[in-house]
């Protein structure tokens, strides 16, 4: 599933081919069984006008103006957004096509159909309704202390979107790999200093898969994502990574390096 980097790698596609240009026409892509757009009337809003703005908040993505409205785009399992040129053809998979006066064009990709667009007026309130957490990029030490408090495990705390907005599976074991946290710690047991040094991990690291633009291969040898599987050998004790169910996710680490709280 697309996590913060992936979608703020995606925001910038957007920020970089498709601002600023005149909407000629919203369409629905091919085969969209089950996949929740905005209907015709909705996105006939958009026709005539330009996005001149956008905003990542967790794994969404908010593109419209000022005065709005805008879509909000939620990547799903599989999803992603491709900015083209006319002249390339629709990518495969595409849910829905933003066709721009000239020939550019933005697609919503969806292989797997558990993603959705949706035409919103303000994504302040989107976000308030949702209920999301504060952005992961964006919240402080103070706040993410206070946020993960309680008696659950520290891995369902980080992924809760609800407490804090973008990390996901993925990001939430690399994050507990390199400060050698225990996925079943609770978190409510963890000392300032750890806590501390979650916030400024994930911090490092989400910016780090932002720089390049989602890359898994540019980032560096020792990190869990390039040994993400059961038997692999760790890349900072030598131990031996192993695998377990945390609040119904599965959950990669090392227990070597990540003992288990007492």
């Amino acid at each position: 599933m697309p996590e913060l980097p992936e979608v703020e790698t995606f925001r910038r596609r957007i920020d970089a081919g498709a601002l600023n240009r005149t909407v000629a026409e919203i369409r629905p892509g091919n085969d969209i069984t089950h996949v929740e757009l905005p209907d015709a009337a909705a996105r006939a809003r958009f026709e005539g006008h330009q996005f001149t703005q956008t905003r990542r908040h967790g794994k969404y993505i908010f593109v419209g103006s000022a005065s709005g409205p805008w879509l909000n785009l939620h990547m799903g399992m599989s999803g992603s957004v491709r900015v083209y040129d006319t002249e390339d053809g629709d990518p495969d998979y595409a849910r829905l096509v933003v066709i721009f006066e000239g020939d550019r064009r933005m697609a919503f990709r969806d292989p797997r159909k558990f993603g959705w667009v949706r035409v919103v007026e303000n994504p302040d309130a989107e976000i308030a309704r949702l209920e999301l957490g504060p952005d992961a990029l964006e919240i402080d030490a103070s706040q993410f202390a206070d946020r993960i408090e309680g008696r659950g495990a520290i891995k369902s705390a980080l992924i809760d979107q609800a407490k804090l907005a973008g990390i996901g599976n993925l990001w939430a074991d690399e994050t507990l790999y390199q400060t050698g946290i225990h996925p079943d710690t609770r978190a409510g047991d963890l000392s300032g200093k750890q806590r501390g040094d979650l916030h400024r991990t994930f911090g490092r690291i989400l910016k780090a898969v932002c720089d390049v633009d989602a890359h898994y291969a540019d980032l560096p040898d020792p990190w869990l994502i390039h040994r993400r599987k059961t038997g692999h050998e760790c890349g900072r004790c030598g131990g031996t990574i192993e695998s377990r169910k945390v609040g119904g996710r599965t959950s990669f680490y090392c227990p070597d390096h990540q003992e288990r709280a007492t």
